[in-house]
């Protein structure tokens, strides 16, 4: 297990930036915590360590955000908060996503869709935001 703390949405932000150039094409990052926790500020990250400059929002309500990476591929970042289970996710077609080998996938709320997520390519990040220091993050990644 990794683990990094950052103390503001910008560290955040570099430091998700400085995972992504290290990660293969086809990996999937389940992002697990609460409202608030940083998950989109990571993510964010995340897209411009690719290459990525438009902007970034939680696809909540859209369920799925497509961004086209400059160099060829995808990322798509999803957020499963309004999807009941497994089935329903499945039903959007969480699958295709998941098994574009030319793309990457970032998951907020990975919990509702669980047991679908591909072995070997899967990494959890635990977010846990520090209660005494409101803008403090800590980064709990297993592979």
């Amino acid at each position: 297990m990794n683990e990094f703390t950052t103390h503001s949405p910008e560290e955040t932000e570099k430091y998700a930036g400085e995972l992504a150039k290290s990660l293969k094409r086809g990996t999937v990052l389940l992002l697990f915590g609460g409202l608030g926790a940083g998950k989109t500020a990571f993510t964010r990250g995340f897209a411009r360590g690719l290459g990525i400059t438009e902007p970034v929002s939680s696809p909540t309500f859209t369920i799925v955000q497509e961004y086209v990476i400059p160099a060829g591929g995808m990322l798509y970042h999803m957020d499963l908060y309004r999807i009941d289970d497994p089935d329903a996710a499945l039903a959007f077609g969480i699958d295709e996503f998941l098994e574009d080998p030319n793309a990457y996938c970032v998951i907020e709320w990975p919990e509702r869709g669980e047991g679908l997520y591909p072995p070997g390519k899967t990494i959890r990040i635990d977010v846990i935001r520090d209660e005494k220091e409101p803008e403090t993050r800590t980064f709990r990644i297993q592979a």
